[in-house]
C-alpha cells in the first residue's frame, strides 16, 4: 500500500514537471496579452491604444484586451505593470505625463529603472491659442504684451502637472514671461473659458486647437514642437522666437523591470511595422499625432532627458503638487 502511494505521487510530480516543461516551451505568446491604459476611456492614450489593439492581436495571434485603470494622474495603472510578472502578459499605454507625473509626485516606483521601454508610438505637440481680443497675434508680441502688462495674462490647462502646464512653464522661464496659471479640471473646462474670454490664454493638444483656430474662434500664436505643424503651417513654433524651445507629448508602450528581451524586441518590432502601415498614420494623424517607432534603447535616453527636464521646470518656476 504504502509503495503505491509512494508511485501515485510520483506519477504525480513527474505529470506536473512535464505541464510545466511543455508550457515553458510555448511560443510567446501563448495566451491573451493584457495592456493597461491608465486614463479613463476616450482621452488621446486610449484611443491610440484602440488603433493599435486590433492590428497587435492579429500579429501575435492573441488577443490584446485593453484594461483602462484610471486615477492618480496615470499613476494607478502603472503601479499595476510595475509590480506584475515580467513576463509579457501584462503591459502598458502611456502619455508624456508619466514624465510630469515623475518630476512632480513623490510616486512608489521609479519611473525610468522600474520599467522596460518597448516602443514610442507617437509624438504630437501643443499650441499656444489667445482669445480674439487679446491683441497678440505671434510670440514675439505675446512676450512684449506681458511684460508690459504684468499680471494680466491668465493661461488654462487642463490640470496642474499636466504636460501642457508643463509646456507653458516652460515657455514662462525661457521667454521671461509672468503669465498666470488657470488649472482646470480637465481641457475641456480650459476651452471653454478661453472661448469664452474668461481667460485670456490656452496651451492645449494640437487636435482640439487646430479645429478652433481654423474657424476663427481662437487666434494661433505659436506651437511648441521643434518644426511647424503641417496642419497649420503658417502659424510658427515659439522656438523661431525662443530659441531652444521645445514641449512634445507623446504616447508609448512599456513593461514592467526584467521584461525578457526577445520579449521587448518581439513587441518592438511589430509596432514598428504597424506604425508604417498607411491606415495606422492616417490614423494618428487625424489625432494630430506623428507616428514614430524607433528603438527601445532610443526611447529610454528620451524618457531620461523628459524626466530630467521637467524636473528643472518644476524646481525653477516653484510648481506644487496640487497647486
Amino acid at each position: 500500500m504504502r509503495t503505491c502511494r509512494l508511485i501515485t505521487i510520483l506519477a504525480g510530480l513527474l505529470l506536473a514537471a512535464f505541464h510545466i516543461h511543455v508550457h515553458a516551451q510555448q511560443p510567446y505568446p501563448a495566451k491573451p496579452i493584457r495592456v493597461i491604459v491608465p486614463f479613463p476611456p476616450g482621452g488621446q492614450t486610449d484611443i491610440v491604444a484602440r488603433v493599435l489593439a486590433p492590428k497587435l492581436t492579429e500579429a501575435f495571434k492573441q488577443s490584446i484586451v485593453l484594461d483602462n485603470r484610471a486615477g492618480g494622474g496615470g499613476a494607478i495603472g502603472t503601479e499595476t505593470v510595475v509590480r506584475a510578472t515580467p513576463d509579457g502578459y501584462t503591459l502598458l499605454v502611456v502619455a508624456a505625463g508619466y514624465a510630469t507625473n515623475a518630476a512632480l509626485l513623490k510616486l512608489p516606483y521609479d519611473p525610468v529603472t522600474d520599467v522596460s521601454p518597448i516602443a514610442l508610438i507617437g509624438e504630437s505637440g501643443f499650441m499656444i491659442v489667445s482669445h480674439p481680443a487679446v491683441p497678440v497675434a505671434n510670440t514675439k508680441e505675446l512676450i512684449a504684451y506681458d511684460k508690459a502688462n504684468r499680471g494680466k495674462l491668465n493661461f488654462g490647462t487642463g490640470g496642474t502637472g499636466t504636460s501642457t502646464h508643463f509646456a507653458a512653464e516652460l515657455f514662462n522661464l525661457m521667454a521671461g514671461t509672468k503669465m498666470t496659471h488657470v488649472p482646470y479640471k480637465g481641457a475641456g473646462p480650459a476651452l471653454i473659458d478661453v472661448l469664452g474670454g474668461q481667460i485670456q490664454l490656452n496651451f492645449g493638444a494640437m487636435p482640439t486647437m487646430v479645429s478652433q483656430v481654423k474657424n476663427n474662434r481662437l487666434r494661433g500664436i505659436a506651437v511648441t514642437t521643434a518644426k511647424r505643424s503641417t496642419a497649420v503651417p503658417d502659424i510658427p513654433t515659439v522656438a523661431e522666437t525662443v530659441p531652444g524651445y521645445e514641449a512634445v507629448g507623446w504616447v508609448a508602450v512599456f513593461g514592467p523591470k526584467a521584461l525578457p528581451k526577445e520579449i521587448v524586441t518581439r513587441w518592438n518590432s511589430e509596432i514598428n511595422r504597424i506604425l508604417q502601415l498607411p491606415d495606422v498614420k492616417e490614423r494618428l494623424a487625424s489625432d494630430g499625432m506623428d507616428a514614430a517607432g524607433g528603438t527601445p534603447e532610443n526611447f529610454r535616453a528620451m524618457l531620461k532627458r523628459d524626466v530630467a527636464k521637467w524636473q528643472n521646470v518644476v524646481k525653477a518656476a516653484g510648481i506644487k503638487a496640487g497647486g
